[in-house]
């Protein structure tokens, strides 16, 4: 964290991004890991000998650290970003780049304390934070600014296209905070860049970006930010088949987001198989689209389960009674 905020503030501008986002995604990583250990949970995987990756680790963190979608959202941004400045080529909006430092600031602070019971004051000098020297407090203003000059950069005769990608993967990276799939393709800046060039607005090729939100509180060093998400969103789907163009068609990697097994679920919830089972009957679980989704390799069937579902039946198990959902739900009897 040091590090960041010595790249952050620092006056050299030359790989001062790639810095700045490859330390905070380092020191985040790392808190999380050390929070899940702190709650006794593994994170080292027993078939590799290696230590979990940052998705697997966000996936616990939700279960173990009862971290919020607003909360998992920024990390997944961060982690897109981070991505595209370590293995491509990406640029950020320097007022975006501060609100999203400065809020991985607040949530480092706050996992602290709620994990560890210490602030991050205890262990950096208050001037050691990002500062901006200009003001900030409406992330739509940022998004809309960064927009208007990439597609100023896609006029005729500019050369400056290079640029104008690397600014659009930024903006795409932010999708993480509103999609679990944070992942940016070529397929992806291909199709934005087709969109902004034949002049589409910013909520047409950003739908997810409407509905996303930022709070700031307090002043200079004491500054909070929490990213929000506002309802209502206009995002849409659009079939794979559909011969419409559409800017925002993001690729979804199903596996990624459908990735536990029945019997998994059942031991993650601290269930028997067929005590598992009862309980998704109950919950209607295999019949959420959201929840589940069936694989098909040739004549075999998998159903595999998404954190949503993992999340649903976890938060039941608190108030609901087992042995009833047993008696109503349990195999052979009618389903409820």
């Amino acid at each position: 964290m040091r590090r960041m905020t010595a790249a952050f503030n620092g006056l050299a501008d030359e790989g001062r991004q790639t810095s700045v986002l490859l330390a905070l995604h380092h020191a985040l990583e790392m808190l999380l890991k050390a929070a899940l250990r702190e709650r006794r949970v593994e994170v080292f995987d027993r078939d590799t000998a290696r230590s979990i990756g940052f998705e697997k680790c966000l996936r616990l963190a939700r279960q173990h650290l009862g971290l919020s979608d607003e909360r998992l959202g920024l990390l997944r941004a961060i982690d897109a970003m981070r991505n595209d400045e370590q293995h491509w080529l990406a640029t950020i909006d320097e007022g975006l780049l501060y609100v999203h430092t400065r809020a991985a600031l607040t949530l480092f602070d706050e996992v602290l304390g709620e994990v560890f019971e210490e602030r991050l004051a205890d262990h950096l000098p208050e001037r050691v934070l990002p500062i901006s020297s200009r003001p900030i407090d409406d992330v739509h203003v940022l998004i809309d600014e960064q927009y208007s000059q990439i597609r100023d950069l896609l006029q005729p005769g500019r050369r400056r296209r290079a640029e104008a990608r690397a600014r659009l993967r930024g903006l795409l990276a932010m999708e993480g905070h509103v999609s679990e799939e944070a992942r940016v393709s070529e397929r992806d800046v291909d199709r934005v860049e087709r969109a902004a060039r034949e002049g589409d607005a910013l909520e047409h090729v950003f739908p997810r970006l409407q509905g996303l939100g930022a709070t700031f509180d307090g002043e200079g060093p004491t500054v909070r930010v929490h990213f929000t998400k506002r309802q209502g969103a206009p995002v849409h789907f659009v079939p794979a088949d559909d011969p419409r163009d559409s800017a925002a068609v993001r690729e979804i990697d199903l596996q990624r987001k459908y990735y536990i097994p029945p019997f998994d679920l059942a031991e993650r919830l601290g269930l028997t198989r067929p005590r598992a089972t009862a309980l998704r009957r109950a919950l209607r679980i295999d019949e959420d689209d959201d929840c589940v989704h069936v694989f098909t390799f040739g004549s075999q069937r998998h159903p595999r389960y998404s954190d949503n579902a993992l999340r649903r039946m976890t938060d039941a198990l608190k108030s609901i009674d087992m042995d009833e959902v047993w008696r109503g739900h349990g195999p052979g009897r009618r389903r409820g």
